[in-house]
């Protein structure tokens, strides 16, 4: 059995929506869980009730701009910069990470868009000793570190949209991924575009702000500090039609070797939502198996161990 847990967190004059599947017996590990674009948490179908089942409770929240932490159309993809992204994502993560070695470990995980706010939170130095150093592992599924071919905008689109980004900030802009190119699911595929909470709505800002992260990320110019990151594992499906496999594989080559505990696992033919492609449950147990074989005692390490 699961138990679900609604409810909402408040940072500065923000409240957002947030949602938990707990197990109902001994919680071995936590995940904090980051979603994508045009997402929320509540469309992960029986990954958070597969993780609750086998002990790893799951928290996750409707970021700023998106899913039920909308209160009104305006506030549609209005993320805010970075620095806010950044922001919310550490006061979320933050209440959830041990205080005590007898705590169970905590996990960080982003899909997609999200995906690509872990790595950027992971590379932030201002983040290394009080969040990175402290989290036992970081999850990636197909995390946005550049746009599959299907998807990649014109250069001239990018370069005028960072421009307008700093005169109208909140202008909305739609920027709609077909849900035939997330999935190969066809329910998955008529659910995305039947949920009313799908709204593929972003603001100049917060769009400019997530090519800014994407671009660093690509670069390699921001990369996790191995002697903070303790443990990472990266999933991403060779067809993907939304985010780059081979950006990905190239990050993970380039720019995690000096993390002596990771994985880059390829789904052969998967989609862009692993966790709702065909075959998920491949995904669902790869998950599970990372995070319990590094949430047994003696797999644990000091907290302070990396600092």
């Amino acid at each position: 059995m699961v138990l679900e847990k609604e409810g909402t967190f408040r940072i500065g004059d923000k409240e957002l929506y947030t949602k938990s599947w707990l197990p109902d017996g001994l919680t071995k590990a936590k995940l904090v869980f980051i979603h994508g674009f045009s997402d929320h948490v509540n469309r992960y179908y029986g990954f958070f009730p597969f993780l609750a089942e086998r002990g790893i409770a799951v928290h996750g929240f409707d970021q700023r701009g998106w899913g039920r932490s909308v209160a009104k159309p305006a506030e549609k993809g209005l993320t805010g910069p970075t620095t806010r992204v950044l922001d919310d994502m550490a006061a979320f993560i933050r209440p959830h990470l041990p205080s005590y070695p007898s705590d169970p470990p905590v996990f960080v995980m982003g899909h997609s868009m999200g995906g690509g706010q872990v790595l950027t939170l992971m590379s932030d130095p201002a983040y290394a000793k009080d969040i990175v150093s402290r989290v036992r592992g970081f999850l990636l599924e197909a995390p946005f570190i550049d746009f599959a071919p299907e998807e990649r905008p014109w250069t001239l689109k990018v370069i005028a949209g960072r421009l307008a980004s700093h005169v109208l900030p909140r202008f909305h802009l739609s920027n709609r991924i077909p849900p035939e190119n997330l999935s190969r699911d066809p329910e998955v595929v008529r659910s995305l575009d039947a949920d009313p909470l799908v709204h593929d709505t972003g603001t100049l800002e917060g769009l400019a702000g997530l090519l800014d992260r994407t671009a660093a990320l690509a670069s390699g110019s921001i990369r996790p500090p191995s002697d903070a990151v303790r443990a990472i594992w990266v999933g991403h499906g060779t067809a993907d039609k939304a985010t780059s496999f081979s950006a990905t594989k190239k990050w993970f080559d380039q720019c995690a070797t000096d993390i002596s505990d990771r994985t880059f696992k390829a789904y052969e033919g998967y989609y862009h939502q692993l966790h709702a492609d065909k075959g998920r449950e491949e995904f669902y147990e790869d998950v599970a198996a990372w995070i319990l074989e590094r949430a047994e005692p003696t797999a644990i390490a000091p907290l302070d161990a990396k600092l």
